[in-house]
């Protein structure tokens, strides 16, 4: 069935209430239509979805126009489940076009997206089976690639923070792919097409094989954003902006990045998040939660330095500083003076600490101030009250 053009704002509002109001009816958490990458082999095998917008708790009426359009184009929409995902065609879009009429002529730059993206789809000639709209009604599991996909999209435009979201079984439900450009190509396909494609010289330029993309290949970065090597940082990372990931070791990885201006030349592995004004230094590893913290997800403070080579098994508070090469995990024995206690205690009132002199390094976690360093005599351990503080170049975030 087709639905009349709808003429005013106020009829446009009034439908929105009659469909919200069906028996049923759930409001979902998020949604979006994204174009699907299917199988070169296996055309139902979805290898990749690619948003050009996603709704986080925003734009209801959108999605209510969304869910109309699909009932009206014969498809019923369960509400039962925690997600629920259908391929769009030509009806869908004309139906939605129409409920959005009033909008058309407004719907540019950052004013009216979903119409943007409907007005996009109606000047294509033939959207065929490449296009797929997925609601979620509930953070459960993800049960399709467009859902972790959304997720992911969620967490590197920051329209979620870090660790809120639930990824559980994203790794299962990605297939693991040859990324060539912004193409994936199913495997099985490459290695039954082999001869053929490397005898007639089509055979493509793999840059990756992975299960997840590249943050580049679906992301726009914040203008002051630097990411030197697209490899240095994959998708569902998030970074804010003023960050910079230079080339060699540095790398950062999903569900994990900065909440401000940070350099990033070492990594920063899953979970783990790096406050602004810091500095993760050339080859310095931030454990993630499957690298050893005993699935603990590691903060790193604001205008803290994690030196060249260093290891960092613990949260840490601001203006911290592990010196190069020295390795601090959960339980590293670590000596304090009684007069660097004394200052350590004065930089954190709020902080329990026994007096000794012998501590482990969970014991310190979370404190502001640390300075962790390695007597160059005896090798052992010690950490002091930090006075250096740590300032990034302005000119360069």
């Amino acid at each position: 069935m087709a639905i009349e053009t709808v003429q005013s704002t106020e009829a446009f509002k009034a439908l929105v209430a009659e469909v919200t109001s069906q028996v049923g009816y759930k409001e979902p958490m998020a949604f979006g239509i994204a174009r699907v990458d299917r199988g070169q082999k296996n055309a139902d095998k979805i290898l990749q979805a690619n948003f050009g917008l996603i709704n986080w708790n925003e734009n209801f009426g959108s999605a209510a126009v969304f869910i109309k359009a699909l009932q009206e184009a014969k498809c019923t929409v369960d509400f039962s489940g925690s997600e629920f995902v259908a391929t769009i065609n030509d009806n869908f879009v004309q139906n939605a076009m129409a409920v959005f009429d009033p909008y058309l002529a407004e719907a540019t730059g950052e004013a009216h997206k979903n119409v943007q993206v409907i007005k996009a789809l109606a000047n294509m000639e033939d959207i065929g089976k490449n296009f797929r709209i997925v609601f979620l009604f509930e953070d459960a599991n993800a049960h399709s690639v467009e859902a972790v996909y959304l997720k992911l999209y969620a967490l590197s435009q920051a329209k979620v923070a870090l660790r809120t979201v639930n990824l559980n079984g994203a790794f299962g439900i990605l297939s693991n792919v040859a990324w060539v450009g912004n193409t994936p190509y199913e495997l099985d396909y490459l290695r039954d097409n082999e001869i053929e494609m490397k005898l007639n010289g089509t055979y493509p330029t793999v840059d990756a094989v992975d299960k997840f993309p590249r943050y580049l290949q679906h992301i726009i970065p914040a203008d002051n954003t630097r990411i030197l090597e697209a490899s240095k940082v994959r998708m569902g990372a998030q970074l804010a902006a003023g960050t910079t990931v230079m080339p060699g070791a540095s790398y950062i990885n999903f569900n994990a990045g900065t909440l401000g201006a940070v350099m990033v030349e070492g990594r920063i592995s899953s979970s783990a998040i790096v406050g602004a004004g810091s500095d993760v230094g050339g080859g310095a590893s931030i454990l993630g939660v499957l690298s050893g913290t005993d699935g603990n997800p590691i903060s790193i403070g604001e205008n803290t330095l994690l030196g060249a080579n260093s290891t960092c098994g613990i949260p840490l508070g601001d203006a911290c500083i592990i010196d190069g090469g020295v390795a601090i995990f959960a339980g590293t024995k670590l000596s304090i003076s009684s007069e660097e206690l004394t200052k350590i205690k004065e930089a954190n009132p709020q902080a329990s600490l026994a007096e000794k002199a012998l501590f482990r390094a969970d014991e310190l976690q979370g404190l502001n101030g640390l300075h962790f360093r390695q007597d160059s005599t005896s090798g052992e351990l010690i950490v002091r009250r930090s006075t250096r503080e740590v300032v990034l170049n302005e000119d360069l975030h």
